[in-house]
């Protein structure tokens, strides 16, 4: 792989990558992050807690300094988070170091989409949804480190890509409990009736399928339709609760609760541009 060919490439990774942590640190030092929802599960904690503490299941739960402990845990966390984000750009002054952080990083990441997958009810496509979003770090020091991208690397981005958008069809069709902000930003966005959101969310539910398949097939032009599609509905989805719950009023709070949403979402119409900008380089 020709280094003339790494840098574009691993300056977009940069950007995906940085964007998720930074929209993650966001979360965890500004909202939260649900970490309660382990911590608190009493069929997996309770033995811990009452061998390790000390503590009745009932103590652990009610007491005030040990959920100081668990959102000291999650700012930490945030802060982490930060430190992943310069980590990315100082991937090329200090590559052993940086690139040990961005792997941690990663598999925080893995952990935190495990705890998102949790949180709603054991969804295996949640979990898969946030592939390209943990992956980003692992994608980013692999292209650095081989100097460019491989055919194997680009099958690997081309399967994550597949993974995450055929996950988030799996909602849109309603194959799980239809998510009501889905409605809500659409409506919100095209002005349209609750029916008509729900038929445009089937419809490109299915197209997150079709694309899916398409990005596999070994055929440049079908491949890059298909990418050149994921590249804006990725970035659709990604900026459309920006858009969906944008109002000047309360512009300040729009920001604080919607942008880091946003942020860490990049990967999903970045790394599919990466792939589009690579095949037209072969």
């Amino acid at each position: 792989m020709e280094k003339t060919q790494k840098a574009p490439f691993l300056i977009w990774l940069q950007i995906a990558t940085a964007s998720v942590f930074a929209g993650r640190a966001w979360q965890h030092l500004v909202w939260d992050a649900p970490y309660r929802d382990l911590l608190w599960d009493e069929s997996r904690m309770s033995g811990f807690v009452s061998r390790w503490l000390g503590l009745s299941w009932e103590e652990f739960v009610g007491n005030p300094a040990v959920d100081e402990v668990i959102q000291l845990m999650v700012k930490a966390h945030g802060l982490f988070y930060v430190i992943c984000l310069a980590a990315v750009f100082l991937l090329k002054r200090m590559p052993k170091i940086a690139s040990i952080v961005l792997i941690m990083g990663g598999l925080s990441l893995f952990f935190l989409a495990f705890l998102e997958y949790k949180e709603r009810f054991y969804f295996l496509g949640q979990w898969l949804e946030y592939t390209l979003q943990w992956a980003s770090p692992f994608f980013l020091v692999a292209v650095f480190r081989a100097g460019g991208i491989s055919e194997r690397l680009a099958l690997a981005l081309k399967i994550a890509t597949a993974i995450t958008f055929s996950c988030h069809g799996l909602y849109a069709v309603g194959y799980y409990p239809f998510p009501g902000i889905f409605t809500e930003m659409v409506i919100n966005i095209l002005g349209v009736s609750d029916g008509t959101a729900i038929s445009f969310l089937k419809v490109v539910g299915v197209l997150d399928f079709v694309v899916s398949a398409l990005i596999l097939v070994p055929y440049k032009p079908i491949q890059q339709a298909a990418l050149a599609y994921a590249v804006v509905w990725g970035f659709a989805t990604t900026f459309a609760r920006l858009l969906a719950y944008f109002h000047w009023d309360y512009a300040l709070n729009w920001f604080a609760q919607w942008l880091h949403e946003c942020a860490f979402r990049f990967p999903h119409f970045i790394i599919p541009l990466v792939l589009f900008l690579w095949n037209r380089k072969k």
